[in-house]
C-alpha cells in the first residue's frame, strides 16, 4: 500500500476507510449495527489500517462500533482519525469532544483529531484547547474539514503541532477544492488532502474516458476514479463500503498505476 509521509516520517496509507453512515447517519441505527461491524472487521482483514469517522455520525454511535470492532487487532498499528462537530468548537466543549471520542473509540490517543466544520467560534479557542490535547498526549496530529485557504492559514498560525491534513470533498467530478486553490495550496505546502466522498457516494458518472480506461486496466470505472485520486501527490481517500468486494475493489485500487496520458485523459474529462 503506498502511503504519504508526514512531516516527522509517519506514514499514512493512501487509501483508508471512510465510516459515514455506519451504524447510523445523524442518529444511531442499532439495526445497521452488525452490518458495519462485519464491515469494518472485514476492512481490517483486508489490511486497512487508517480509519476515519466522526462524533457526529450516528451521534456517536458510529465511534462506538469502530472502537468495538478494533478491540482485538493491534492498536499500533491502526491510524485513526476522528473529528469534532461545529456545535462543540468552544475550549471546553472541544475538550470534553475530545475525551468523548476517547471513550467511545477505546483507546488512549487519537492518531489525528479536525475540526469537522467552522461555525462561529473563533478559532483561537478551539485551537487553545486541541494544543493543550496534544501536549497532554490525548491527540498525535491536528488536521481541518471543509476549510478554505484562509482559514487554513489561520489554523496553521494558531497550532502549536503542524497542520497535516484537510479533509475536502473532492472526485473525478467534483473538484471546486481545485478552483478554489485548496488543493493547490495542500500540495504546495505539504499538507494531506484527505478526500471524502471519492465516488459520490456510489453515484460516481461514469463517463466515456472513465469507461475505457477502466477497461485497459480490468478494472472497475470506480477503482479507477480512486487510482487517479491517490496517484496525485499529497492526495489520500476513504471510500466507505459495507461490501466487502467493494472493500477489497476499493483497496486494489491503490495498486493501479496510471500513465501520465490516462491521468492527463482523466483530468480533462471532469
Amino acid at each position: 500500500m503506498r502511503t504519504v509521509t508526514l512531516f516527522d516520517g509517519t506514514p499514512i496509507p493512501v487509501m483508508g476507510l471512510g465510516t459515514w453512515a455506519m451504524g447510523g447517519r445523524s442518529r444511531p441505527d442499532p439495526s445497521q449495527d452488525d452490518r458495519a461491524l462485519s464491515a469494518i472487521r472485514a476492512a481490517l482483514e483486508i489490511g486497512y489500517t487508517h480509519i476515519d469517522t466522526a462524533e457526529m455520525y450516528a451521534n456517536g454511535h458510529t465511534e462506538e462500533l469502530v472502537g468495538q470492532a478494533i478491540r482485538s487487532f493491534d492498536r499500533s498499528k491502526l491510524f485513526l482519525t476522528t473529528k469534532v462537530r461545529p456545535p462543540n468548537l468552544s475550549y471546553k466543549r472541544t475538550l470534553a469532544s475530545i475525551d468523548g471520542s476517547l471513550e467511545r473509540l477505546g483507546v488512549d490517543t487519537i492518531d489525528l483529531f479536525l475540526i469537522h466544520w467552522r461555525d462561529g467560534t473563533p478559532l483561537a479557542e478551539t485551537f487553545r484547547a486541541l494544543n493543550e490535547a496534544v501536549r497532554a498526549g490525548k491527540i498525535r496530529y491536528l488536521g481541518v474539514s471543509n476549510f478554505d485557504v484562509a482559514e487554513m492559514k489561520t489554523s496553521q498560525a494558531l497550532s502549536e503541532t503542524p497542520i497535516v491534513t484537510n479533509q475536502v470533498p473532492y472526485s473525478l467530478t467534483t473538484r471546486s477544492e481545485v478552483k478554489n486553490g485548496v488543493i493547490p495550496y495542500c500540495q504546495a505546502n505539504n499538507i494531506v488532502v484527505t478526500a471524502y466522498s471519492p465516488v459520490e457516494e456510489g453515484q460516481l458518472r461514469v463517463q466515456t474516458v472513465l469507461a475505457e480506461i477502466a477497461a485497459a486496466h480490468n478494472a472497475t470505472p470506480y477503482q479507477i476514479a480512486l487510482a487517479w485520486l491517490v496517484q496525485q501527490p499529497w492526495v489520500i481517500t476513504i471510500p466507505m463500503s459495507h461490501n466487502p468486494v467493494h472493500l477489497r475493489q476499493n483497496w486494489d485500487a491503490a495498486s493501479i498505476t496510471l500513465s501520465q496520458d490516462e491521468m492527463t485523459r482523466l483530468e480533462d474529462s471532469g
